[in-house]
């Protein structure tokens, strides 16, 4: 069984009541995961979640004619097969580790189960659900309004924030076209510009080295407003949770109708 929630490296693992954690912590186990590794293809059924512990990893839309365009990225604040809480059981999207990381993997059947008897969970799954929600929100309004010089900026601040400041990051040019649904030669051309700017150091192959400050000041305000919301949004949720309803016994009927029937 894993330890206390205190001790476990997602925030919403870590944010859950001990009672409600240990429903989901026999069935608990700790993988490493493999950079570029797809977790889940769109169209796949959900056979296990994932809460990451370190890493970053992508959620990408995936078009009729071969294009893809990432819409999220999460780390130890997210979850990979949560919708399922909201009774969804195949994905809607791919799922691709960009900066490789530990997560810990949970079967399907095992946490709707936990689930059924956890408010704590559900309330977890709905923490995770606004903060996907306003990241998604944030990245459509980018895509539309600004350069691909700052979203590639505010991309590459969002993976360092996860990958726990790991510099280089391990991504490539294919990824980055990936990440921002342009033409690889549109990132030949900004990678370019960012060097000149020095936001970006080096471009070693599979490699960019990146410089904070600088790459701040290129990316669009998206970043700082995106990164703040999801952290509160989390945070405050996180918080919450100490005063869900307690998780029911598994031989506890849900609303217990017999302890009312003879009061």
């Amino acid at each position: 069984m894993m330890d206390h929630a205190t001790r476990v490296g997602n925030r919403l693992l870590a944010a859950l009541p001990p009672a409600d954690f240990a429903l989901l912590a026999p069935h608990l186990r700790k993988v490493v995961l493999e950079r570029d590794a797809v977790l889940v293809r769109s169209g796949d059924r959900i056979e296990h979640l994932l809460f990451p512990c370190g890493g970053a990893i992508a959620f990408i839309v995936d078009l009729p004619n071969g294009q893809t365009a990432a819409t999220a990225v999460i780390g130890r604040e997210g979850a990979i097969g949560l919708t399922l809480a909201l009774g969804t059981s195949h994905s809607s999207v791919t799922v691709v580790v960009r900066v490789p990381g530990p997560v810990l993997q949970i079967p399907a059947a095992q946490f709707l189960s936990a689930l059924g008897r956890s408010p704590a969970i559900a309330s977890m799954a709905q923490i995770f659900t606004r903060s996907l929600l306003t990241q998604v929100q944030h990245v459509a309004a980018c895509n539309a309004l600004h350069s691909v010089e700052a979203r590639m900026a505010c991309w590459l601040l969002q993976i360092h924030d996860r990958a726990n400041s790991s510099n280089p990051l391990p991504l490539t040019q294919e990824t980055m076209s990936e990440l921002l649904g342009v033409r690889r030669t549109t990132v030949t051309h900004v990678v370019r510009a960012l060097r000149a700017s020095r936001a970006l150091k080096s471009n070693r192959r599979g490699q960019l080295e990146i410089d904070r400050p600088r790459l701040e000041a290129v990316s669009c305000e998206c970043y700082k407003v995106m990164s703040r919301r999801i952290d509160r949004i989390v945070s405050r949720g996180a918080a919450g949770l100490i005063h869900a309803a307690p998780a029911r016994d598994a031989c506890q009927p849900p609303g217990n109708r017999l302890s009312r029937a003879g009061s």
